[in-house]
């Protein structure tokens, strides 16, 4: 085990401000097609229903692995050889979140909901896409044999989103409540053009983050699509070795058995988070908060809170284990569900609302870290970005797939709220099962992993 202060130095090396950067950027669409279309729609008279089945543009995140081959390998014309493979993804793609702002801003709901579901559609397909490359862009800024920095990495990488989130969200919540204060009807068409300029930010900043050489990779992919290339003529062989091939090599590194139950427990471990996420804002606006309520209780007190304890959890992550952690945390995060059962009970509360807020983004930090770092550690890197999207994109079907029908269920409840919240409490459960039939062989393949890595770097 580390010393503690060698463990704090990692978050003060250089590559972990780059790693910081692209979690805001990763952060920042959630704002977006979250908080911002859900109380939109909201006030503009649509039902709880409606806003929970809205979500399901969140799916494509839970399918962005079926085009992250691509991204790997498909290199952007003229842009790719002047700021790096990655990057040019990260710009071409933050372009169409732009136009997708100015189209938004030019719409009215109640008129064309469709417009602005396909709208929005647009901006979780370009973030969705944007997260392959941003994730695999990470990883890469951490050697391989570095277990420790890894996990220091996803904790910088969490602070980093979370910052994105909860700034993205106080700016766009107190534009909207300025603007809508200052008697403009079309108040929050207005606030999507101001968080235009936060997009044209992001990609100002992302010109500050390093880019290693592609020329290693692309010829460990070369050499795979000349491999298949034995079975499969032209075309079909970079095909078979783009799509096939991080596949194949995901499943023959951990074994058909381990990952089949890795992809399980990553399906099933934040569905009762992203319940509870997915009608907050609408549970604190009817027990009668406010928007800059929620701005500065969810939003600003939130992010101050996840930010600490993002880092603590990495800490503790890099102390006790990476599978450990796992189970301490999804305990945490199904029972500080509760606090929110305790406020729809009670009713109004704000030192209650800002204890359940700060229990909750602790508690989601420290199982948000853990999660990225065990993951992270899973990935290929001649795959990087397929095999990462591969993993994340099975957790985020998991929390999108059946978090849509969080509106159906808190109508079936006839508006119970607290009744809710302890059912998101029990829905953590499943998930901890399944790690834990199979924790023993997991700590086993993540220890050989690292002893491998170690190896091979003493041998070069």
């Amino acid at each position: 085990m580390p010393k503690l202060p060698d463990t704090f130095a990692y978050y003060f090396e250089p590559r972990m401000a780059r790693i910081f950067l692209l979690g805001i950027i990763s952060g920042f669409p959630w704002v977006l097609i979250g908080s911002s279309l859900n109380l939109w729609l909201q006030e503009d008279g649509l039902s709880r229903s409606t806003i929970g089945w809205a979500g399901l543009i969140f799916g494509v995140y839970a399918f962005n692995f079926l085009w992250a081959p691509l991204v790997d390998r498909i290199r952007i014309p003229w842009i790719t050889d002047r700021i790096g493979h990655r990057r040019a993804w990260i710009v071409v793609l933050q372009a169409v979140i732009l136009a997708s702002l100015v189209l938004w801003s030019l719409i009215d709901p109640l008129a064309n909901l469709t417009a602005v579901i396909g709208v929005g559609l647009v901006i979780a397909i370009a973030s969705a896409t944007q997260d392959i490359t941003i994730d695999a862009l990470r990883i890469e800024q951490v050697g391989q044999a570095e277990g420790e920095a890894m996990a220091a990495g996803a904790a910088t990488a969490v602070v980093g989103w979370w910052t994105g989130y909860k700034i993205g969200g106080i700016i766009a919540l107190e534009t909207a409540q300025r603007f809508q204060d200052a008697g403009f009807a079309n108040y929050w068409q207005m606030t999507f053009l101001v968080l235009g300029a936060v997009v044209v930010a992001c990609n100002i900043a992302l010109m500050f983050v390093r880019e290693a050489s592609a020329h290693e990779r692309m010829a460990r992919q070369a050499d795979d699509e000349a491999s298949v290339a034995r079975t499969l003529p032209g075309p079909l062989a970079w095909l078979g070795a783009t799509v096939a091939g991080p596949l194949m090599s995901f499943f023959r590194k951990n074994g058909l058995a381990i990952a089949i139950a890795i992809l399980g427990f990553i399906f099933l471990f934040k569905i009762g988070e992203a319940f509870l996420g997915r009608m907050s804002l609408i549970f604190y606006k009817e027990v009668g908060f406010t928007k800059s309520d929620i701005a500065l209780y969810s939003k600003g007190l939130g992010w101050i809170t996840t930010l600490a304890f993002s880092v603590l959890g990495g800490l503790l992550a890099i102390r006790i284990g990476l599978i450990r952690a796992m189970f301490v945390s999804g305990l945490a995060m199904a029972a500080t569900n509760l606090l929110f059962a305790l406020l729809a009970w009670t009713g109004r509360s704000e030192l209650l609302f800002a204890v359940a807020v700060v229990m909750d983004d602790l508690t989601s930090a420290f199982a948000t870290v853990t999660f990225v770092a065990f993951i992270s550690m899973l990935v290929d890197r001649t795959y990087t970005a397929t095999q990462y999207a591969l993993m994340a994109s099975i957790g985020t079907a998991g929390r999108t797939l059946f978090a849509a029908s969080s509106g159906e269920l808190v109508d079936w409840l006839e508006g119970d709220w607290g009744t809710f919240f302890v059912i998101t409490t029990l829905m953590v459960l499943p998930s901890l099962v399944c790690l834990f039939l199979i924790r023993s062989r997991l700590a086993d393949m993540l220890a050989g992993a690292r002893v491998r890595l170690f190896t091979k770097e003493a041998e070069s």
